[in-house]
């Protein structure tokens, strides 16, 4: 059985469980908006489903809910972004606020977070600035469940990467991927409701093949393109938490439970003015590959799916499972 509310009394359900987990009024409504048009792209693993792990962290202060993100320009295009261990949704609020005035001079903004807590949806930000009229590129870090290619020990979260660009009278590009072979809150939704994973997704703390939920979030989850993957995860690392000055996977609290220090993790975004790196013809150029691509009978241009899911379910609201409800409740 489902509940059905729309996307407006869903956030304020949100917003008000948060704030009964000792969150502020405006850090709840950041995050209620977040997780919110997560479930409604269909990505439930970075959505409701995460409501009482963060509730629980605000709780005993395992994640700062009344944190204020602080901004320093360390260069002209150069921005840190101190989450001050608080949720990442307020700091990229206010990182997208501050980035189109600085691009706008600059042509590029480097964006550097640290201090921070799950990153969510990282298409739903980059579309953010592509919305304004910018390229984004943004990757995160994440707490260790990914091995390096031939070990058993997760030295890697699943790493994600992200990037979305404006086309010329249409909707824009968005990419999204893990470089695990799915999102870990796959596995963890899969956990809350007692079902199976399928073969190929995780691996078990003896790097065994498993279906079992709990023996993939005990052990390490299966990279997206094997060696190739991992590599890559090696490079988000390095960005979104070395340079940042962030937790590395292995140094971060579970993102799942209330236990141990703050997760302190890092974000790297960069930002581009397609007019300055290419011209003013660049956009037009870039939306005639996606219309040739779009041409073909049977493709879908990255971004869409979710995009739709996104405008039915401002249309005709958003179905609850009733366990997630009753996990809300119960907070």
């Amino acid at each position: 059985m489902t509940t059905t509310l729309s996307i407006e009394d869903t956030e304020r359900l949100v917003a008000s469980t948060l704030q009964r987990a000792d969150v502020g009024p405006a850090q709840a409504a950041s995050v209620a908006h977040a997780l919110v048009t997560a479930e409604a792209v269909g990505q439930g693993g970075h959505g409701l489903r995460r409501i009482p792990a963060y509730s629980g962290q605000a709780k005993v202060k395992k994640v700062d809910g009344h944190a204020s993100p602080v901004i320093e320009m360390s260069r002209a295009a150069t921005m840190r972004v101190d989450a001050a261990e608080g949720f990442a949704y307020p700091a990229f609020d206010l990182a997208i606020e501050r980035a189109p005035a600085i691009v706008a001079e600059t042509g590029v903004l480097a964006i550097g977070v640290r201090n921070s807590h799950h990153a969510g949806v990282l298409g739903l930000t980059v579309e953010r600035f592509a919305e304004k009229g910018l390229v984004a590129l943004m990757m995160a870090n994440a707490p260790s469940a990914m091995a390096a290619w031939g070990g058993t020990k997760g030295v890697f979260g699943t790493n994600p990467i992200a990037f979305a660009t404006p086309l010329p009278d249409a909707d824009p590009v968005v990419i999204d991927l893990s470089l695990s072979k799915v999102a870990r809150g796959k596995v963890m939704a899969a956990k809350q409701k007692g079902a199976a994973i399928p073969e190929g997704w995780a691996l078990d703390k003896d790097g065994n093949p498993t279906t079992d939920a709990d023996a993939a979030l005990a052990g390490t989850m299966v990279p997206v393109g094997d060696a190739k993957g991992a590599a890559l995860a090696l490079m988000v690392e390095m960005l979104s938490a070395g340079l940042t000055g962030s937790n590395f996977a292995y140094e971060a609290s579970s993102l799942f439970d209330d236990k141990g220090a703050p997760p302190r993790l890092g974000q790297f975004i960069l930002v581009l003015d397609p007019k300055a790196i290419g011209g003013a013809n660049a956009l037009h150029r870039l939306g005639g590959l996606a219309a040739m691509i779009g041409q073909e009978p049977g493709v879908r241009l990255p971004g869409r799916r979710g995009l739709e899911a996104r405008r039915k379910a401002a249309s005709t609201g958003l179905a609850i499972e009733d366990d997630v409800m009753a996990m809300i409740e119960a907070v």
